[in-house]
């Protein structure tokens, strides 16, 4: 249930790689954070991954999960679940529409509303059942995208930032929260970023220019 890179690499429009070849294996319940700076291609790496490589970029190298190659497997049949800086929570729906959405097809249309409404009470927020996503805090809109995903039953957790937009005092609680959650289910998690604070403690590390061994944080 792993998931592999091997020699990596993302190529801009006059076919010069972004970063040196990257390669890495993320075990279940496993974090692996890949530290850099803006524009160095962290984002674009994870749109790889997820198969929404941008028309103004091309790759080389491989991805699989679970030893088998995802390069020409469609987005939708990866099963690979991203969390943004933005919440991205839909405006038209309420909270447990927003989580409801999500589930999966096996889920049948009347128990839809009683597995959302399970989800909000067990994280102590069923009183925003109700509410649009602008009536609820930053904190709140985070956690709901968060479950929202898991909800999906990704086989695999990419984080693009997500923690960035939050304020210091909710930011800590909310990452120790997120990282919870995927080692319970036992999910490969990748992380990129360029605070060294999101990295979780005893998780591995590549820092930019990621071409060493990753480092235990």
């Amino acid at each position: 249930m792993s998931l592999s890179v091997n020699n990596l690499t993302i190529l801009d429009n006059n076919n010069q790689p972004l970063f040196v070849p990257v390669s890495f294996t993320i075990e279940p319940g496993e974090v692996l954070t890949l530290m850099g700076p803006s524009g160095c291609g962290k984002s674009s790496l994870l749109s790889v991954i997820a198969g929404h490589t941008s028309a103004d970029f091309s790759y080389q190298g491989e991805c699989y999960y679970q030893q088998q190659l995802l390069n020409n497997v469609p987005a939708e049949k990866r099963n690979i679940g991203i969390l943004f800086q933005d919440d991205l929570l839909f405006p038209h729906l309420n909270i447990w529409e927003n989580l409801a959405i999500a589930l999966p097809n096996k889920v049948k249309k009347t128990q839809r509303k009683q597995q959302a409404l399970a989800t909000l009470t067990e994280l102590n927020l069923v009183e925003l059942a109700d509410k649009s996503p602008m009536q609820i805090s930053g904190g709140q809109r985070a956690r709901i995208s968060m479950m929202r995903l898991l909800l999906a039953e990704p086989a695999v957790v990419l984080l693009d930032e997500p923690f960035n937009k939050l304020d210091k005092s909710l930011r800590c609680e909310f990452r120790n929260w997120v990282f919870t959650q995927t080692t319970r289910r036992q999910l490969p998690v990748l992380m990129v970023t360029h605070d060294a604070d999101d990295v979780p403690s005893n998780s591995k590390c590549l820092h930019w220019p990621w071409n060493k061994e990753a480092q235990d944080a």
